[in-house]
This record gives C-alpha cells, structure tokens and sequence, in this order.
C-alpha cells in the first residue's frame, strides 16, 4: 500500500479537503482510493464509500466530499477508470460490484459504512448492498437510473451512443482513441448535462469534462462500461435491498423522469425519495450542496 497526500482546486470551485491516495494490489492490478478523513468529527461521523459514474473518476465527486466535512470518505476510481488499472475479466456491474465489496474488506470498513454511487454508480452500489446488505449500514443513490435507457425518452441517443462506442472500440486503436476522446464530442455531451444557467460553474463542469472524461484504459473497457450501464437499472436489485436507501434525484435529469424515480422509490422497502428542482443528471457538480445537507439529515436521522 503505497500513500501520499493531494489537494485540487480550480479558480471557480475550491476545495480544501486533503485526501490520501491508497493504492492496493487486486490479483495484480493496482486500484486507487482516495481517502479522505473527517475534518471534524461528531457522534454521528461515519465513513462513506463512493462510486462514482460512468466514465468518470473520483474527480467528479470531490464537491459532495467537501460538503460532508463530518464524514470519512474514500472514494476509488473504478478499475478500468483514471488512475486504476483495469480488470483481467468483463468491465460490467458484476464484477464492479464484487470491486466495491472486495475493497471494503481490504480497506477494514466495518458494517457502519456508508454506501454511495452515482449514476452509473448507483446501479454497482445497489448491487453491491443488495448482495451484501451486512456490509452497509445505509445506502444513498444520486442521480439513480430508475428505468433502461433503450425504453424512455433518451432511447435514440442512446443508440447512437452504443453505435458511437461500438466504432470507437472497431476502428484502429489511433483512430479510435481519437474518436472516444475527441473534445468537440466531449463538450457536446457536457452541453446537453449541464443544466446550470450560472457561466462560470458551465465552463468548470465542461473543463472538468475535458479534463477527465477520457481517463479511460482502453476502448473495450469503455464499451463494456458502457454497455453494462444501458442493460441494467437500480430496478435490477431494488427489491432486495434490505437497509435504508436515500435516492436524490433531479427534476431535469434526462436519464430518469421523477415518475420512474417514484417508481424506483415504491420497489425498495426502507426508501426515501428526494428531488433537487432545476437540476439535471450533474447534482454532484451543480447542487452537492444541497445534496449534502439531504445526506446528512438522512444519516442523522439514523444514528
């Protein structure tokens, strides 16, 4: 286990919170953590494990961190995904799954911990609590995908997407690199995320984007990743989710209506559902704020 210490921050967003790299060997492939510890410790401090989306890393939930100063949080990045190596096997919600249980155990988290994802996150921290639900004393899903892509509204973009990454992984690896990786395509997809009327947070969310997007380790990773995020929902696993889940959704998120959100909602036992207004598939970056201070009186509530 090797360890050092990091601070980030831009000239729009700063952030103070020093986190410590651990790095730990899975059957040869070295995953990173970063962990980050309480800055001020109360009696209801616990530790949060975050998964963060699809082709991100931990770099996207770095608000949220520091809107949770009382809470321990490591956060990884996904095998396959920025800093960490990618899997020998298929890069989908099984094996991502088994990453996250497998971590809490190497990384000694006791039953306490709390068990975060977002977005594509949250369909690989749904299974992992529901296989596992001793290991999580609570769940909490933002931006959660409550239906299949290839059935609402966004089903033609998603096609072209699958269409987009199929190629990206068929061309030859210069080319293909080039056409996943390729910024105007980037910034398209961040122009259609991004909700937020505020300009300067929009030129931060796109160069977080930039900056990011793209740390992936190969173009299959990309499109098992990818795959496995169209073929499979939070619905998959909600019925055996046997701990208190907290959803916070969004009004404008395209990737799940408020009414499939409520759907989602009436198939866990233990769920409570909120709705950030004015906000889209991006909470983590536009409102971790507000998504906080929902986390914190969730997890109150329960101490």
């Amino acid at each position: 286990m090797s360890v050092h210490t990091r601070t980030w921050s831009t000239d729009v967003v700063l952030l103070m919170r020093t986190g410590t790299v651990r790095t730990l060997n899975f059957d040869g492939k070295l995953q990173r953590f970063w962990d980050f510890p309480a800055v001020q410790t109360t009696p209801g401090t616990r530790s949060i494990f975050m998964v963060h989306g699809f082709r991100g890393d931990h770099h996207g939930l770095l608000r949220i961190i520091e809107a949770l100063p009382t809470h321990r949080v490591i956060a990884p990045d996904l095998p396959g995904f920025g800093r960490s190596d990618p899997l020998d096997g298929e890069h989908d919600v099984e094996a991502y799954a088994a990453f996250v249980r497998n971590s809490l155990d190497r990384l000694a988290l006791g039953p306490e911990t709390v068990l975060l994802g977002h977005s594509f996150g949250s369909i690989i921290a749904a299974k992992a609590a529901a296989d596992a639900p001793e290991a999580f004393s609570a769940l909490v899903l933002i931006n959660p995908i409550s239906a299949p892509a290839l059935e609402g509204s966004s089903r033609v973009a998603t096609r072209l997407a699958a269409l987009y990454y199929r190629v990206g992984a068929a061309l030859p690896e210069t080319a293909g690199h080039a056409l996943l990786s390729n910024r105007m395509i980037v910034r398209a997809m961040s122009e259609l995320m991004a909700k937020t009327r505020d300009r300067p947070l929009r030129r931060w969310i796109h160069g977080q984007h930039r900056a990011y997007f793209s740390a992936f380790a190969s173009r299959d990773v990309v499109l098992q990743a990818f795959t496995a995020s169209i073929s499979t929902t939070v619905r998959d696993s909600a019925a055996r989710l046997r701990l208190p889940v907290l959803l916070i959704a969004a009004a404008k998120d395209d990737l799940g209506t408020v009414q499939t959100q409520q759907e989602l909602a009436s198939l866990i036992p233990d769920s409570k559902l909120v709705v950030l207004p004015e906000v889209g598939h991006l909470i983590h970056y536009e409102t971790p704020e507000a998504a906080a201070e929902h986390i914190i009186d969730f997890l109150g509530n329960r101490t």
